[in-house]
């Protein structure tokens, strides 16, 4: 409890609470009210020569503001408020004897030498005495005399909380005009106050150029005065030390020097509460913070009560009955163990990844008392989402034509998370029928197990094949909510091909039958900062595979592929990217390499401008072999604008080579170039990008356009 000012001292009890306006600022639990006009209590100001003290002057049908009487209430043509733009509760003041008065009846003492003054000169005064009191007016509003303590916060808090800036545009009296004026008046007296100036002086002036204008100045002249200081920071409950190391009451950074400034206080109570959570403290109890300021000494003390609740450690996780997964699966997923630290970002988390397998819809998290004094337990209840998506699509792409694609999932088919998906694929150049089990989560967080089987006709360009084969792959990939910098996969894969080509220098297709057994292994490290539209850093990634194929008999190759790409932002709206592909295929020749597994280049996520898979070699029919090796390299500037960055245009150019040998050969080397336009969503950048081959080969298009969802690389 608090105990009551000791006599002889002025002091008032500030509950601290912060003001909440559209840019997001800090603010506290204990519920915010607008202002109340204050209730003046000074005695009239006596006549002195200062010249923003003017007297009654006869000629104007207004009454200058009589300081010892109320506060006129603001007329009903006044703006409320904006939403989110409250003015902290009014303050309870502590009389002498200690009886609180209740908070919503008590008001501020007047601020000493807070005065209004009509008219800067007598110039100004026989101007606005010209004006007709009844006709709306024009007036502007300026703040003046704040110096350091008006910095960017303040300001914008002004400026949502006025009540000359709400109704700026509007025309208003010089009654209505003053009286908006006087209100804000109070209002910079209570910003400053926030900020801990609690002897702050504010005058209104009213000032006009000449009747013809019609536009009145209205300007608010504040003097902040001294900022008050913290003499005392009494803080109870932090005393000791963590079971981790270090003091208790470093989680509280606000100390004896540091200014009486109610943001600073919240934002540091905020950080004591948070420091706690990460610290092993569930129970933690932090109380709003108590400010009492002597007007007189110019002192300030804030009190601060904390309750930890004492230190936990993790202990069991219980789950309720209707969850589609049980509590073991449910601690696969988490990243902390039985006996680890409580940390509340660990709990945040969990409820992420629980909410990413797709088979819930709403999940609760409540800490709860452990079966000992040192442990927390988990309540995660959940409420199961629909396991089961039907989806389709139907699309047309230059150089691939026609296509339709429909797929069925059941994403728990297997409890937990094994997802089972079928999908078929009808189209000018591919059909295809597809089933994939999908195990997620397996053993450990973000893991998965896939199994593959399938059979497709593959019309292209470049090759037609009967395929058939079945593979299977174990991974550690990322997501767009987890992007981890490390990802790996190995697997195997067995395929039987029946492919028709072009072979040497016949002029008649050949099929050959081609069984292929494969190892396929990569791994990926990704330091950019957004998986799908990154602004910085970089990725590098390579792929692996050696392959045993039999073809009137066996012989073995390796197929091999790296990939690098960089993000350097020029400025907040520009962004230069680069890519580079490299890619070879050793062990055997040209020939004996089944077309479905050479390189290929060309199209969207390739060389833009060519279609797709037209760059390198050709036939004698024209149409491309593909080949042992490949080379691309890719830089864009992707450019935004638009008021929230919505819109984005970016300037490409891309290369690429296709070669039968080993290496890639600049021989083969086709440019392209182009413009793309992009709109970011919630959900990543929609692409459109329009290229034009630069060097093309006699058949390729001289337009080419993509679309997709993600930058191109």
């Amino acid at each position: 409890m608090l105990r009551p000012s000791p006599p002889g001292r002025i002091s008032c009890l500030v509950w601290l609470i912060a003001l909440a306006v559209p840019a997001g600022f800090v603010t506290s639990s204990v519920r915010a009210q607008p202002l109340k006009p204050a209730q003046p209590q000074a005695a009239p100001l006596p006549q002195s020569d200062d010249a923003l003290t003017l007297d009654d002057m006869p000629d104007i049908d207004l009454d200058w503001p009589d300081l010892a009487a109320p506060a006129t209430p603001l007329p009903a043509e006044e703006p409320a408020l904006v939403d989110g733009g409250a003015l902290p509760a009014q303050i309870p003041i502590m009389p002498a004897d200690g009886e609180s008065v209740d908070a919503g009846s008590a008001v501020r003492p007047a601020q000493p030498g807070s005065t209004f003054a009509n008219a800067a000169s007598a110039a100004q005064a026989d101007a606005l005495a010209a004006l007709d009191p009844s006709v709306p007016l024009r007036y502007r509003t300026t703040l003046e005399g704040i110096g350091d303590a008006g910095d960017a916060l303040l300001r914008t808090r002004f400026d949502a909380l006025s009540a000359l800036k709400q109704a700026q545009g509007d025309r208003a009296n010089i009654a209505q005009i003053r009286r908006r004026g006087e209100s804000d008046v109070e209002l910079v007296n209570e910003l400053l106050r926030v900020r801990g100036y609690y002897e702050s002086r504010t005058r209104l002036r009213l000032g006009i150029g000449s009747a013809a204008d019609a536009l009145v100045d209205v300007s608010l002249n504040a003097n902040p005065g001294q900022r008050y200081l913290l003499d005392a920071v009494e803080v109870f409950g932090l005393e000791g030390e963590s079971p981790l190391g270090g003091a208790l009451r470093r989680f509280f950074e606000v100390k004896v020097g540091d200014p009486a400034d109610t943001d600073l206080i919240l934002a540091a109570t905020d950080k004591l509460r948070t420091e706690l959570g990460q610290g092993g403290y569930p129970f933690a109890d932090v109380r709003e913070p108590v400010l009492t300021v002597d007007h007189q000494q110019r002192q300030a003390i804030l009190n601060l009560n904390v309750d930890t609740g004492g230190f936990r450690r993790f202990g069991s996780i219980i789950v309720n009955e209707e969850a589609p997964f049980d509590a073991r699966h449910v601690g696969v997923i988490s990243r902390f163990g039985p006996g680890e630290a409580f940390k509340q970002s660990d709990v945040t988390d969990l409820n992420r990844a629980i909410i990413a397998t797709g088979l819930v819809s709403q999940v609760t998290i409540t800490p709860k008392q452990g079966e000992t004094n040192e442990t927390v337990d988990l309540v995660v209840n959940m409420s199961a989402a629909p396991p089961r998506t039907i989806s389709g699509q139907i699309g047309y792409g230059t150089g691939e034509g026609a296509r339709i694609e429909a797929s069925w999932q059941h994403r728990n088919f297997f409890p937990p998370e094994g997802a089972l998906t079928l999908r078929g694929v009808l189209g000018t150049q591919e059909q295809s029928l597809v089933g994939v089990l999908r195990r997620n989560n397996l053993g450990r967080r973000d893991r998965a197990l896939n199994v593959e089987i399938g059979a497709a006709h593959l019309d292209q360009p470049a090759f037609d094949a009967l395929t058939a084969g079945i593979s299977g792959s174990f991974e550690q990939h990322t997501n767009i909510i987890f992007q981890k910098e490390w990802t790996w996969s190995f697997g195997a894969e067995l395929r039987i091909s029946d492919e028709s080509s072009l072979y040497g220098e016949s002029p008649v297709p050949v099929r050959r039958t081609y069984v292929i057994a494969a190892l396929p292994t990569s791994l990926t490290y990704d330091d950019s900062d957004d998986l799908l539209d990154p602004t910085s850093g970089f990725r590098l990634g390579g792929r692996l595979s050696p392959e045993l194929s039999l073809q009137n008999g066996a012989f073995g190759y390796v197929r091999a592929q790296m990939d690098a790409s960089a993000y350097l932002p020029v400025s907040e709206r520009i962004t230069i990217a680069g890519r580079v592909r490299i890619g070879t295929i050793v062990g055997a020749e040209h020939d004996r390499i089944a077309p479905t597994r050479r390189f290929y280049a060309g199209g969207g996520g390739s060389v833009r401008g060519y279609g797709y898979q037209a760059i390198g070699p050709r036939d004698l029919n024209n149409d491309p072999e593909g080949g042992r090796s490949l080379g691309e390299l890719a830089i864009e500037a992707r450019i935004r604008f638009g008021g929230a960055n919505q819109f984005g245009i970016v300037p490409f150019i891309d290369a690429g080579t296709i070669s039968s040998q080993a290496l890639p050969t600049l021989s083969e080397l086709r440019v392209g170039a182009g413009l793309g336009f992009r709109y970011y969503s919630n959900f990543g950048p929609i692409r459109i990008d329009v290229g034009t081959p630069i060097n093309p080969q006699p058949g390729d298009s001289r337009i080419g356009v993509y679309v997709s969802l993600g930058q191109a690389f």
